[in-house]
Parts: C-alpha cells; structure tokens; sequence
C-alpha cells in the first residue's frame, strides 16, 4: 500500500509520490499537475479543480476557493442549502488528489504526509489533520512547507549549511532558517503571516482598476464579481513576465480598457511588500544570525515569480536566490522525499528533521509586580517561540487570595501578552490546600515534541500531587462528530475521473455563457447544447472528436484581453 506526499496549498494542491528515480509530481484526471484547491456542488454533486474554478463564474453560489484561510476556524460556508467548515471542503479536495494517486499507481492508497505553513497554528494543524481523516487518509506527521521545499532541492544532503526558505503562496507567507549539520536538518527560526499570499497582491490591484473605472464591487451582479478577480488575477501574471500591459475587456455592460506599467503595479502593492519584510527580520533576529552567513536562499510558492518578491529578497540579502525549480511543484516534491525518508528508502541518505515551536505557549496569571500592570492578568510565556524542540521548561506561580480552594491554569498560544489575544488551548483546574494568598504555590512544566505534542504537568508544591495533561496537535474529532461529518460528505454524488474532460469543458461553456450577452451567448449556448447531446449519445463511438471540436469553438469565443503596449 502506496504512501503519497501531498501539498495542500490554499490556491492549488499537488500530490507527488517517491519513487526509485526520485520524487515524482502525480497527474490529475485532465493530466495537469496543479488541482486548483476549489470545491463546487451542484445537483448535490461535488467537484473539485479546474471544473469547479470555472464555476466561480458561471455559478457564484455554488462554489468556493481560498477556504485553507479559515482553517482552525469556526466560519462556515453555504453551499446548495448545506454548510461546510474549511476541513469538510479540504478533506474533498484530498479525496480527489487520493483517487488521482491511486488511479496513477494501481494501488489503494491509506496513508499520506501532508505539509502545512510552517507559521500554523495548533487549532490549523488540528484542522488539517481532520481533514485528511475524512477524506479516509491516515497522517502520522505533517511536514513545514519551508522543510518540504528544502527538501526538495537537495539540500538534506549538504554536508553543512544554514539557508533561509521564502515561502510565499496564494493565501500564506511564511519564512524559515534551517541548519544542516552532520546527519540533522534543524529548523532555526520561523515566522510568517497566515492572511498575506499572492491573492492579496492581486486584490490589490482589482481595488486599483475599480477606482480607475467607477466600478463599484457591490453592484456587479451574478459571475462578474468573480470574473473581476479572475480579470485581476490574469493582469497580476501579465505583469510579472512584462514591463507594460494594455488591456482591454467587456465587463458590467461596458468596456473598459487602459495601461498598466510594472511600475505601477510595485508602487499599488509597496505596503504588502513591508509587510513581507517584517517576518523575515523577526526570524533573522530570533535565529540570531547574520544573513551573510546563509549558503541559500529557496524561494517557494507561484506568487514568488513576482520580480517585485525577488527583487525585495536580492536587496535585503544581497544575492540572488534559488529559483531553477517550479515554485509550485516545490513542497509537493519535499513531501515525497519525507515519504522516501519516513518508508527509509536506500537511495535517501537518512537525515533526522528537528523543528521548533512556532509560537510562544504559556498560562495567563496575575502579574505581581508594581506599578501599572500589577493585578493585571498577562500571558506568562513557558517556552518561547522558536524553541527548538523536544524541548521542556517549567516556572513557579502562587495563589492571589485568601482560602483559595483551586488555581485554574489556562494554556494559551501566541505572542499577545493579553491572553484573549493568543489561541486558548485548554484548561487544567488544580485543587489546592485553603490557606492565606501566597501561601501555596504549584510548578508547571510544559513539554513539547517533535509531534506537535504539549504536555502540561503541573504539581502542587505542599502536597506533591501532580496533575497531567497532554494537549496533542492530531485529529480530534470524536467517534460520533467523525461519523456525522462523513455521512454528510458521502452523500455528496462524485463524478467519474473519466467524466473529469466533459465537465471541464461544460463548465466553462457556462462561464463563457455568464459572460456573455446577446447573439454570442446565444451561439455558446447552441454549442453547449449540441456538445452535450453528442457525449450523451451511446452510440458515439469517438466523444474525443467532440471534445476536440467543442475545445476549439470555446477557443474562438475566448479572446485575449491583455496585449503588449507596443
């Protein structure tokens, strides 16, 4: 039984599989690498990818991308009257990358290492481990995407070197140093921003091209909200590869058209660029390291081919980094070759993968002190963020008032030294000895593990009772939650891979239809009806002809709306 490596990215996943020639990307059912992470349902129908994407258009309400933002969250979105947290909807897009690796392997697959920004939090790893549940995958250990890109480009067999991965992808930015030494990769420092990626560099300049033409978000109607982001995406990309685009495109009943120069584009987006800025001098400050002293620098994710990325990476470290391998195949191939290590294939040399705590974790407590903040409840850190871990460290707390029957210790996660600020992770009430306030203390040691595993013992200094408590970073959903989430996903009707060309195409007739008007939306829905009684015709011997055919009319109706200014 086949172990596979995937990517679950918040625009586009990937799964890779190790092999005796290597890591190796695996193809959807349309023969492409990159499934775009969007779920649609429709006729109580789930589809995932390319056919899904297009749907944004053409059926707004019926589908949803960038949900990977939300993980650990308790949003929620609707879809044909039902609701699905971003796990549900994570776990059908790792159903669909399992059902494309077994149909590309011959074999059932059961297990898989799934990677995560390395800035994840506990309740996101947590999501995303009950993701991979309900999608029927068991995932022992989830893999840093800065670690898996690492890997990817060799850089566990180098003798010894630190180097720094810029993780930047759709939705996620994350940044981290890494040591090699002797036979261990050892995370350094790592730090990031969960709600900074490429889609907020193109939201950017949507919210430019509203401005340039009077176009007010609220009132585009159906698909042409979405087909505005789609517009802006195409514009971004144009911009990366060209000093000058002009374009030209018929959106909310009018034409609008103009140029835009790179220059433009870099001065739109110069406060996204600072903010990129700030997790990579937090993680050389926590590392305390001089970046002179960096061997390389990996450059990860698609939104990193932006020159305005590169450009602000080759100023701040004074080289250029590595960039010769696909940014979006990148983790996807480090999760193969951690499956290659974790199944201790031969050709691998073995490295032992170390990693820190991301974010600082300790209790809330009074402070004690004088001044302004005494009595004021504070987050007391324990082990402080980017503590290399196995790591255990422990402090020593007193009760506040007279008689005080018990002290209620309140773990958290996170950096505000508010506690309502950081992610409450649970609560260990300990009963202790009436005396007078300050009389009866308690140690609490906090151990954290390679696992993502925080144990919390606290004991109880007068009487020497000691109290447990494991808070562990896997799947935690219970029998009864886990039966009713699948129950619900199984009554999703999922279409045939075979099916996977048709509906591609159908759905992005409809699109097209969306976003058309008069005579030509009448033309594309005469083509859409003679394409589908054609693919529905048991007596059609070649539907490749059809498809071919009903490809390039769909070709003819699609125009370019971007151009060289020259």
């Amino acid at each position: 039984m086949a172990i596979v490596g995937i990517d679950l990215g918040t625009t586009n996943s990937l799964v890779a599989t190790w092999t005796a020639e290597g890591p190796k990307l695996v193809p959807n059912a349309l023969g492409d690498f990159l499934t775009p992470s969007v779920v649609s349902i429709i006729g109580g129908e789930a589809i995932v990818g390319r056919s899904a994407e297009e749907q944004l258009i053409a059926r707004p309400d019926h589908a949803v991308a960038a949900f990977k933002r939300w993980m650990g969250t308790e949003k929620v979105t609707r879809l044909e009257g039902r609701s699905f947290r971003a796990e549900e909807l994570s776990s059908l897009v790792l159903a669909s990358l399992k059902r494309d690796a077994e149909a590309f392997l011959g074999e059932a697959i059961e297990e898989a290492v799934v990677s995560v920004p390395a800035y994840f939090n506990d309740l996101q790893r947590r999501a995303t481990l009950n993701a991979a549940k309900l999608a029927g995958l068991k995932v022992e250990r989830l893999v840093n995407e800065p670690t898996a890109a690492a890997l990817a480009y060799g850089l566990g067999e180098v003798e010894e070197a630190e180097f720094l991965v810029f993780d930047l992808g759709g939705g996620t930015f994350d940044v981290s140093i890494l040591d090699k030494y002797d036979d261990v990769m050892e995370v350094r420092a790592t730090a990031g921003d969960n709600f900074l990626g490429g889609d907020d560099f193109r939201d950017a300049l949507l919210t430019d091209i509203c401005r340039r033409h009077a176009i007010e978000r609220a009132n585009l109607v159906g698909g042409e909200a979405t087909r505005l982001v789609r517009f802006a995406e195409g514009l971004k990309i144009e911009l990366s590869a060209r000093q000058s685009v002009t374009y030209d495109i018929e959106l909310a009943a009018k034409s609008i058209s103009g140029t835009y120069e790179r220059a433009e584009f870099e001065a739109l987006v110069k406060p996204l660029l600072n903010r990129l800025r700030i997790p990579l001098e937090r993680t050389i400050s926590d590392a305390r390291l001089d970046p002179g002293q960096l061997a390389q620098i990996v450059m990860v994710g698609g939104a990193t081919r932006m020159p305005a990325v590169r450009a602000l990476v080759g100023r701040l470290f004074g080289r250029l980094p590595l960039t010769h391998l696909n940014p979006d195949h990148l983790v996807a191939l480090g999760a193969a070759v951690q499956v290659g290590l974790k199944t201790r294939d031969a050709a691998l040399h073995d490295v032992v993968m170390t990693d820190v705590c991301p974010y600082t974790l300790g209790i809330s407590a009074y402070h004690s002190g004088e001044g302004r903040k005494a009595g004021e409840l504070v987050t007391v850190p324990i082990i402080e963020r980017n503590s290399v871990v196995p790591i255990s460290r422990s402090d020593s707390f007193v009760t506040i008032s007279d008689r005080q029957e018990r002290i209620d210790v309140e773990v958290y996660q996170g950096e505000n030294l508010k506690p309502e600020g950081n992610v409450h992770l649970g609560t260990l009430s300990i009963p202790v000895p009436q005396s007078k306030a300050g009389r009866e203390s308690i140690d609490v040691r906090f151990t954290y593990d390679v696992n993502g595993a925080l144990e919390v013992e606290v004991r109880v200094i007068s009487t020497n009772e000691v109290h447990r408590r494991v808070f562990r970073n896997h799947a935690d959903l219970d029998d009864a939650d886990l039966e009713a989430r699948f129950e619900k996903l199984a009554s999703l009707k999922i279409p045939p891979r075979d099916q996977a060309e048709n509906k591609l195409l159908v759905a992005r007739a409809e699109r097209i239809y969306a976003e058309s008007l008069g005579e030509k939306r009448e033309r594309v829905a005469e083509a859409l009806r003679s394409f589908t009684n054609a693919i529905n015709d048991a007596r059609n011997a070649h539907p490749e002809r059809q498809r071919e055919q009903f490809a390039q009319i769909l070709d003819r109706f699609e125009t370019d709306v971007f151009r060289d200014r020259d």
